[in-house]
């Protein structure tokens, strides 16, 4: 009856093992699959962001596009956007790019290569912004260069670069702008501006501004 009894718990006791590995295997690939799944949604949400703003996107000097014919290799090229705002591309040599958005490039192009190539499909995309930029320097956590956002405020800037050391003075931060030919300056008062006072300050960036935190 021991023998039993014994053999018996022991059997219980594999059975429980083997049932908590199963369903520890199962959790597992569920976890996965909605991992997965939540990859390939977020993979789908990023490509619809680039597309929508490929269609109103402005290209800029330094900017990467990716300039692709069908079925004409030779043609295709992955191309920056020269200084002076021209790319070079064969048989038809520079074309005007910054100013235009890709659609605009892609008309461009298209008619461009009917001379040489019987209704060529031309597909414009921006791999790469540099031409949108902002610089933030001084007292600041993370000094450098920053992408510029749509609608991007002196505050929504200053947020990306990682807070303020702790000699920074806040309220005499300035921003510095190219304009016409010479440079305009901004005062900005950080802590006015938390605090809902003189909101006018927080101007909507343009690229190549500069954020001095002093």
């Amino acid at each position: 009856m021991r023998r039993f009894l014994r053999s018996g718990s022991v059997t219980l006791l594999a059975l429980a093992v083997m049932t908590a590995v199963a369903l520890a295997r199962a959790s597992q690939r569920q976890a996965k699959s909605e991992s997965t799944l939540g990859t390939a949604a977020a993979s789908q949400g990023q490509k619809a962001l680039s597309a929508a703003a490929d269609s109103t996107y402005v290209i800029g000097p330094e900017d990467g596009l990716d300039i692709s014919v069908w079925k004409e290799p030779d043609v295709s090229r992955a191309v920056p956007v020269r200084p002076d705002g021209k790319i070079s591309l064969p048989l038809l040599n520079d074309i005007q790019a910054a100013g235009l958005t890709p659609m605009q490039l892609q008309t461009v192009v298209t008619q461009g290569l009917k001379k040489f190539i019987t209704a060529p499909q031309v597909t414009v995309i921006v791999t790469q912004i540099n031409s949108r930029r902002i610089y933030i320097m001084g007292e600041i956590a993370r000094p450098g260069a920053f992408p510029m956002l749509p609608n991007m405020t002196i505050l929504q800037a200053l947020s990306t670069a990682g807070g303020f050391s702790q000699y920074a003075k806040l309220s005499a931060i300035y921003l510095l702008r190219s304009e016409n030919g010479r440079q305009v300056t901004y005062r900005f008062n950080y802590k006015e501006v938390i605090r809902g006072r003189r909101p006018e300050q927080n101007i909507a960036l343009k690229p190549g501004d500069t954020i001095v935190v002093p």
